[in-house]
């Protein structure tokens, strides 16, 4: 078919939303397009079950014992032209006890590569989709409870998630989107009023822990492994109907207009670009997402699962937050773009068997690295205020990149702290002023050893020649106000908020124990990351000493 399949007559929808609304939420224009476009499982019962031939498997959430809703996000509930003012019955929606008239509650089947290795089937064990909401403005979003309950793929598991999972997915996932990184969303969080049994660190101490529901927004929960399981199990018309939709919904410049084709090697192409801008993005402000499988990757290039991730505390390439990825560091933070790569490979695999010709498919996987590669580069040059092409750009970086290793240094302090360290006279300063004036963003210059010292003091010399270089291609006149200018250039990219384990891990242990602030409290310092918030300091210290090694302020199990 060179690469193209017949996108078919997709079933027109019809909104959802109630004649007579007798509350706001009722009012909301509930649309389902994925269920009724998109082959269903024929069974109903709620059993684990391979589940063959179908997107998706009709269910409902289980109800819970007594709900309490802890947040709700003011801009995510605007998105969906709905009042973040609680009331029970917005309650009972958000925490699964009821579904509203017009929904079609589901949960989605896909497969996928977990550590390098095909898992099979997984599929939406504890994630259930209510519907598909659409605003006035006219887009469309899923709105998606984590932790509902039982579905066909919760295998062994009850379905259920933890509030301190709930709580980092919803604080995480606000985060992200105010830092300008591609992300899903959440519009609240609830709490179960029931406990559940895990092991958080699967070292044969299970405990009671409190059960919670996030609610979760995006244009659409599509993955990698909706595709491959269908590939895999050599179910191509399955597999031709989702590529149809995808395509209609989510990528309609692909569409081949009168020809009623889907051009598969340029959505794959969007797919590795979107990716690799998202991994640039995860770069820029130090996050390691810590469980990259192929389940994970988003098709619209959003962050997408929020597990056991981790902020880049300490400087460190090789770091990764998840416990059981300990051992082989596959999913570490310098390791990301390359997984990303490896998983963009397996899509691309899974697309291959409705093309004829696979060379387009394999020639934007290459591009995929070179496109990465190139803006990096630039993203990079821009966290230090410079312009591209003035200077040895490589060699600065990588050795950049060695100081900060050879030295514990803060990544996100550093940042900040050569921002504000830009004056007129930073070129002219001697290796111990420029030096001193980062020792906020180093956790001890006083007991690091002398030739690590000397490897950042030797960095930030060449730094001050290329600031010249820069300042002198640039023609400057007024260099003081040159310098104020890339102060907030740098700014405007280095931020200075970021959801560290620790701070996080202290909002968990204080709802824990019944705060109902301290969650309000981050969420509203992590809206403005990049802009200085006098009297919020406690939000912008480096690791302390008792975080180093807590559970939840350094790694993380994918327990919820």
């Amino acid at each position: 078919m060179c690469g193209g399949i017949d996108v078919g007559v997709l079933i027109p929808q019809i909104c959802g939303r109630m004649a007579s609304p007798s509350s706001p939420i009722d009012a909301l224009c509930f649309r389902n397009r994925f269920v009724e476009t998109l082959p269903g499982d024929p069974v109903s019962q709620n059993r684990t079950r391979n589940v063959l031939g179908a997107c998706y498997s009709r269910v409902d959430p289980t109800p819970v014992a007594a709900p309490e809703l802890l947040a709700v996000v003011p801009e995510v509930a605007e998105l969906l032209d709905l009042s973040p003012a609680t009331t029970p019955q917005l309650t009972d929606v958000l925490s699964g006890n009821q579904v509203l008239p017009g929904m079609q509650p589901y949960a989605a089947c896909y497969g996928g590569h977990q550590f390098g290795s095909w898992a099979g089937q997984l599929g939406d064990g504890r994630a259930i989709t209510l519907t598909e909401i659409e605003n006035a403005q006219g887009q469309s979003f899923e709105l998606q409870l984590k932790g509902a309950g039982r579905t066909p793929y919760s295998r062994r598991g009850d379905g259920r998630a933890v509030l301190r999972s709930s709580l980092r997915e919803l604080v995480c996932s606000e985060a992200m989107h105010h830092l300008g990184v591609p992300t899903t969303r959440a519009l609240s969080l609830a709490l179960a009023g029931e406990s559940v049994v895990r092991d958080m660190l699967y070292d044969g101490h299970p405990a009671e822990e409190p059960a919670a529901i996030v609610a979760r927004v995006a244009p659409s929960f599509l993955r990698f492994g909706n595709f491959e399981i269908h590939a895999a199990r050599k179910d191509y018309d399955t597999l031709t109907r989702l590529v149809q939709f995808s395509a209609t919904r989510y990528f309609p410049q692909f569409v081949r207009e009168g020809e009623g084709k889907v051009d598969i090697t340029g959505l794959f192409q969007e797919v590795c670009e979107r990716t690799a801008r998202l991994m640039v993005e995860w770069t820029r402000v130090g996050f390691v997402h810590g469980v990259m499988n192929t389940d994970n990757m988003s098709l619209l290039g959003l962050t997408i699962d929020y597990g056991p991730y981790g902020w880049m505390d300490v400087f460190d390439p090789h770091w990764t937050p998840n416990t059981t990825d300990a051992g082989g560091r596959r999913y570490r933070f310098g390791q990301q773009p390359a997984v990303a790569q490896w998983n963009l490979a397996q899509l691309a695999g899974a697309l291959a068997t409705l093309v004829s010709d696979v060379a387009p498919l394999e020639k934007s996987l290459v591009a995929y690295a070179d496109h990465y590669a190139a803006l990096e580069q630039r993203m990079w040059l821009q966290k230090l205020g410079l312009r591209p092409g003035l200077g040895e750009d490589a060699v600065l970086l990588r050795d950049l990149f060695a100081a900060l290793v050879a030295i514990e240094t803060d990544m996100t302090l550093f940042f900040r702290c050569l921002a504000d360290a830009q004056a007129a006279d930073y070129a002219t300063l001697s290796s111990d002023e420029r030096l001193q004036r980062m020792a906020e963003s180093i956790y001890d210059v006083e007991a690091a050893p002398a030739e690590q010292v000397q490897v950042l003091s030797r960095w930030l010399d060449a730094y001050a020649e290329r600031l010249r270089a820069d300042d002198s291609e640039g023609g400057v006149d007024n260099a003081n106000a040159d310098a104020n200018e890339r102060r907030e250039r740098m700014h405007a990219v280095n931020p200075l908020y970021v959801p560290r384990n620790y701070l996080v891990q202290q909002v968990i242990d204080k709802t824990e124990a019944g705060d109902r602030q301290a969650l309000q409290e981050l969420l509203a310092v992590l809206r403005q990351p990049y802009r200085q918030q006098p009297g919020r300091e406690a939000y912008t210290g480096k690791r302390p000493e008792w975080a180093r090694h807590k559970p939840g302020c350094s790694m993380l199990s994918c327990s919820s």
